[in-house]
């Protein structure tokens, strides 16, 4: 059996009519022999109602209660979905993924996926059927519902491709990876190839169009990813092992930028390994996502930690410094969150010297100071004020070739 796992994003079933879109473009896949298992997202803004919905009802609401409403958004498209199909003559059937058994941990909004029993896929796939799945959704091992947080249905789509032992398509918007999103950098290069390691730093790194959970168990698997667009035919990104034949030759092949990220200073902190645990240790389990991080010790032995983190983990942040100031009341932090974090990404970084030197020159040249930076074998990040973000974009994408 021919199988591939298609996954349609919250825009492509925005409405009626672009659901019988969808339909159309799964039928066609159908008629070249395949199996098809397809993913759907909320329709359109439903998730972003349903938050909106919940917050006027409260400012704080329980997360367990947010996942028992926000798992309703998939309901409604994925049985839409199926109508429409079924109205033109192919039979399908909608699961959410507490039918589908998509076993997930307790940690409710953000919960990862620990096991799918794909028998009722395989089951409905040797009727003949088409399966429309929810995305963004499972079960723990109690029956309770969960969410799985930002590019939970990406991250479905992959889990069940690699389960499934099929392909995987990923529809969306846009018609492919770009060297940066064209909003951003006008006339942005689209990307016809690029690496698991690539996607995986762009994405986690503000490139929208595909979430890093999903590259990173794709590369886990070593599943070959195709990203394209849901209302075009024009040929779409592969995202696989390697990347690009020609990446030998491109020292950069993209750019992310984020502007949902804070950068917290923590003065006077007892300066040891131990201080250091306990502040990301405690944020780790809290599930805070931190990212560059930078530690000096003073002349008089007092440690500063610079970090970044989510904008919407402040709450969580301070109220662990603070639960930490009880103790020790000469800590003391700073909060910054109008800084933009800008990413430059390309495996030709490990043979070819000089792109830091490159990125600094332009900055120092426009007078842009740089408030925290980081490094690996194939990406510099570094964090600028927001007033700066659009000119450091254009700075760096025209230097290094990213448009055409």
């Amino acid at each position: 059996m021919k199988i591939v796992v298609q996954k349609y994003g919250g825009t492509s079933v925005g409405s009626v009519e672009k659901i019988r879109a969808v339909a159309d473009k799964i039928i066609q896949k159908k008629k070249e022999g395949y199996s098809v298992v397809v993913i759907v997202s909320a329709m359109g803004k439903t998730t972003d109602e349903l938050v909106s919905l919940a917050k006027a009802v409260t400012d704080n609401p329980e997360p367990r209660e947010m996942d028992m409403l926000l798992t309703t958004g998939e309901q409604i498209s994925i049985s839409l979905l199926s109508m429409a199909l079924i109205s033109k003559g192919l039979p399908a059937i909608s699961y959410t993924g507490p039918q589908l058994n998509i076993k997930t941990t307790d940690l409710h909004q953000k919960a990862r996926i620990k096991d799918i029993d794909v028998s009722k896929i395989m089951e409905a796939l040797e009727q003949n059927k088409i399966v429309v799945v929810a995305g963004f959704q499972g079960v723990t091992e109690n029956n309770e519902y969960t969410t799985l947080g930002r590019g939970g249905s990406d991250t479905s789509a992959v889990a069940l491709a690699a389960k499934l032992g099929g392909n995987c398509e990923i529809y969306t918007d846009v018609d492919g990876i770009y060297t940066m999103d064209p909003r951003k950098l006008r006339n942005a290069r689209k990307i016809n190839c690029i690496s698991y390691e690539e996607m995986m730093e762009m994405a986690s790194l503000g490139a929208g169009v595909m979430h890093y959970r999903a590259v990173e168990l794709a590369n886990k698997y070593k599943l070959p990813l195709y990203v394209g667009s849901t209302f075009s035919d024009s040929q779409g990104t592969m995202i696989q092992d390697g990347g690009a034949a020609e990446m030998e030759e491109t020292v950069i092949t993209g750019m992310a930028s984020s502007l949902e990220d804070m950068q917290v200073t923590v003065l006077n902190l007892p300066s040891s390994v131990s201080g250091l645990y306990r502040l990301f240790g405690r944020m780790g389990e809290k599930g805070v996502n931190v990212d560059m991080i930078s530690q000096m010790i003073t002349e008089d032995g007092k440690m500063y930690v610079s970090f970044t983190a989510p904008i919407e983990e402040l709450s969580i942040v301070e109220g662990i410094l603070q639960q930490w100031q009880e103790e020790a009341p000469e800590i003391s932090w700073e909060v910054n969150t109008e800084i933009a974090k800008i990413s430059v990404v390309g495996l030709g970084m490990r043979t070819h010297s000089g792109v830091a030197a490159k990125v600094f020159k332009l900055m120092a040249e426009n007078n842009i100071a740089i408030k925290i930076v980081t490094t690996s074998e194939i990406k510099i990040t570094f964090a600028v004020d927001r007033v700066h973000e659009e000119k450091v974009i254009d700075l760096i994408g025209n230097a290094f070739g990213l448009v055409v």
